[in-house]
C-alpha cells in the first residue's frame, strides 16, 4: 500500500463478483473467540472486526489485488496542502441500515465523535485505534495530529491534519474508522457505557450497530452472533441471506462441527487440527504471514526497567521451539516488530539470539534477586497469531524459569477481559500478546506499541517515541526506509518487548464455498464469499 514497498496481495483463493441468489442461503462461520464489543471505534480486537466489518463501511477500503486503498463509501479524493488536507467525494444514494441518509455531514459527524471522546468511554485511550493514528484527542488537541472535518456540501467533505500522516489513507481502511448512523449512535448514546457485552462495558449502540454494509446486525447471545443481508445494500449483494458467528473455543470442537456440517467454515486453523483438515480433503486456506506474536515487557513494575533483565528475558526465550512446536509451518521467527513486506523490516537486526548461558549470566549481574513475576496470558481463545497461547506459555515459562527467573502465571480468560488487563496499567510484568496488521505501513506495527505512553508496556523512551512520529510525517521513499530501519534497530537494542514470531494464519472451508475473500488483513466480507454450485 506504501509507494516504496509491496503490499500484501491477495489470498490463494479471492473472490470474484457473486450474483444473488433465489433461495435463501445461511453461513455458519466458527470462530476462536467472541468479540469485545460492538462499537468498532472502541475495540481492536479481530473478533471484533470480524462482525463490524460486515455492517459498516469507511471511507475507502482495501484492493483485494494491490493492497491500495480503494473506493468504498468515497468514491474519490485529493490530497491538499501538501497531505494536510484531504478531500473525499461520498458516494451518492447511499442509506443507512435505519433508513437515514449517508452524506457528508454523517462522515463529520463520525469523526467528530471520534476525536471528543470523553475519558469516561475511552479510558486512556491507548486501544483505541484514533489514539493509535492520530495520537490524542480534543483534550489534548495540540498534540492531536487531527484537525477537523469540513462539510463541504451533502456528497463531499474534507479532513484535515495537522502534520502530514504518510500512511493516512491507509489508516482509514481500519474498521475502527467505519462511519455509523449518526441517529443509531445518539439512539444508542453510543459515549454512555452502562451495558455489558462479553464481559466488557459497552453502551447501548455497542449492541447493535448500524452501518450502510452488506449485511445488517440482527441479535448476538453468548457465543452467537447474527447478521442478515441488507437488501438496500449499494453495492454487490452476494449469495449469503442470513450470516451466522458461533464461538468454537476449542480448536477440536471446531474442527467436529466443520466435519459434520454444523459450519461451513472457520478461523483459525491450529498446528494440531492442520494435518487432520488435509487429510480429510478439506480446504486450508493459508493468508500471508501480517502479524507479530510477542512477550510484553512491563517497564511500569520497577525490576523491568533494568536493561539486563529485559535482555535476559530476550536471551532466555527460544522462538525455533515455540515456531516448530506451537504453529504452522512456515511461521518464521522474528528479531523486529515491522513484517519482511514493509520498508524498515532489515535482515541485519538480529535482536537478541537464544542463548541460556548470556542470559544467566545477565541475571546474574542484573539488579534482579529472583522477585516474583507475573506473567499474563490468555486462556480458552484462539487467535490468528496465536493458535495455542497457553502452550506457548508453558514453554515460555518453562524457559524462563530454567534461567532463574520466578514466574507466576496469570492465566485470564480472553472472554473475561484479557486484552483490558494486559494494555491497562496493572501488575503485569510479562504478557503474552499479538498484533495483527490492519494495513500496509510500518507505523501500524511500531506506533500502537511504540509511538506512546501505553499501560501494555510502561515506556517512556522520549527518543523512541520522536524517531516514531518523525518517521510517521515522512514522505514514503528512501529516507522513510532508513528512518523505520533505525526504529528497529532502537527497538531490538532497548528491548520493550521480545517479538517472538510473524504467524501464518489459516481457515478452513467446507466444500460449500468456491472462493473466499483471503486478506492478510482480515479485510473479509462475506458478501464476497461465492459458493459451489449445490450450495445455492
Amino acid at each position: 500500500m506504501t509507494a516504496c514497498t509491496g503490499a500484501p496481495g491477495p489470498g490463494p483463493s479471492a473472490s470474484t463478483p457473486a450474483t444473488a441468489t433465489d433461495a435463501p442461503v445461511t453461513f455458519n462461520f466458527g470462530t476462536g473467540a467472541d468479540p469485545a464489543g460492538l462499537d468498532p471505534a472502541l475495540v481492536s480486537d479481530t473478533e471484533s472486526y470480524r462482525v463490524t466489518r460486515q455492517v459498516l463501511e469507511g471511507l475507502v477500503t482495501i484492493d483485494p489485488v494491490t493492497g491500495a486503498p480503494a473506493p468504498s463509501l468515497a468514491t474519490s479524493w485529493k490530497a491538499l496542502d501538501d497531505g494536510l488536507a484531504y478531500q473525499f467525494k461520498l458516494r451518492k444514494g447511499v442509506t443507512f441500515q435505519d433508513g437515514t441518509a449517508f452524506d457528508a455531514k454523517a462522515v463529520c459527524t463520525n469523526f467528530e465523535r471520534w476525536y471528543t471522546l470523553p475519558k469516561a468511554t475511552r479510558g486512556d485511550g491507548a486501544g483505541t485505534m484514533f489514539k493509535q493514528v492520530f495520537r490524542e484527542f480534543s483534550d489534548q488537541g495540540k498534540d492531536s495530529l487531527y484537525d477537523s472535518c469540513t462539510v463541504d456540501g451533502s456528497q463531499e467533505v474534507t479532513l484535515r491534519l495537522k502534520m502530514r500522516l504518510t500512511g493516512f489513507l491507509q489508516a482509514l481502511t481500519l474498521p475502527a474508522f467505519a462511519i455509523s448512523s449518526p441517529a443509531a449512535l445518539e439512539k444508542g448514546t453510543a459515549n454512555t457505557l452502562n451495558q455489558t457485552f462479553s464481559g466488557n462495558k459497552v453502551s447501548k449502540y455497542a449492541l447493535h450497530p448500524v452501518g450502510t454494509g452488506p449485511f445488517t446486525f440482527t441479535s448476538s447471545g453468548p457465543g452467537t452472533v447474527t447478521m442478515t443481508a441488507n437488501p438496500k445494500y449499494w453495492g454487490e449483494k452476494g449469495q449469503i441471506h442470513k450470516l451466522v458467528f458461533t464461538t468454537y473455543e476449542e480448536p477440536e470442537t471446531r474442527l467436529a462441527a466443520l466435519e459434520d456440517g454444523t459450519l461451513d467454515g472457520f478461523d483459525p486453523v491450529t498446528p494440531s487440527n492442520f494435518d487432520k483438515l488435509v487429510k480429510a480433503g478439506k480446504q486450508v486456506l493459508q493468508r500471508d504471514p501480517f502479524s507479530v506474536v510477542y512477550v510484553g515487557i512491563n517497564q511500569a513494575i520497577p525490576i523491568m526497567k533494568d536493561a539486563k533483565v529485559r535482555e535476559a528475558v530476550a536471551a532466555g526465550i527460544d522462538k525455533t521451539t515455540l515456531v516448530t512446536d506451537f504453529f504452522i509451518a512456515g511461521t518464521a521467527t522474528t528479531a523486529q516488530f515491522i513484517p519482511p513486506k514493509l520498508s524498515g523490516f532489515n535482515n541485519a537486526v538480529a535482536g537478541i539470539p537464544f542463548d541460556p548461558v548470556k542470559a544467566k549470566a545477565l541475571l546474574k549481574s542484573s539488579s534482579y534477586k529472583g522477585q516474583e513475576l507475573k506473567f499474563y496470558y490468555p486462556t480458552n481463545a484462539t487467535r490468528t497469531y496465536l493458535p495455542t497461547p497457553e502452550k506457548v506459555y508453558a514453554e515460555i515459562a518453562r524457559e524462563l524459569t530454567a534461567i532463574g527467573f520466578n514466574i507466576k502465571p496469570v492465566p485470564i480468560a480472553w472472554n473475561d477481559g484479557y486484552i483490558n488487563a494486559v494494555t491497562s496499567p496493572g501488575d503485569h510484568a510479562l504478557s503474552l500478546m499479538g498484533w495483527n496488521g490492519s494495513y500496509a505501513d510500518p507505523d501500524n506495527f511500531v506506533g500502537p506499541l511504540f509511538g506512546a505512553a501505553n499501560g501494555e508496556l510502561g515506556l517512556q523512551d522520549p527518543q523512541l517515541v520522536s524517531k516514531i512520529t518523525r518517521a510517521r510525517s515522512m514522505p514514503n521513499g528512501p529516507d522513510r526506509v532508513v528512518a523505520y530501519d533505525a526504529i528497529n534497530k532502537l527497538i531490538a537494542t532497548t528491548v520493550p518487548a521480545v517479538p517472538l514470531a510473524f504467524p501464518i494464519s489459516a481457515i478452513a472451508l467446507s466444500d460449500k464455498v468456491a472462493s473466499y475473500p483471503l486478506s492478510p488483513v482480515l479485510n473479509e466480507v462475506f458478501n464476497k464469499v461465492t459458493l459451489s454450485d449445490s450450495a445455492k
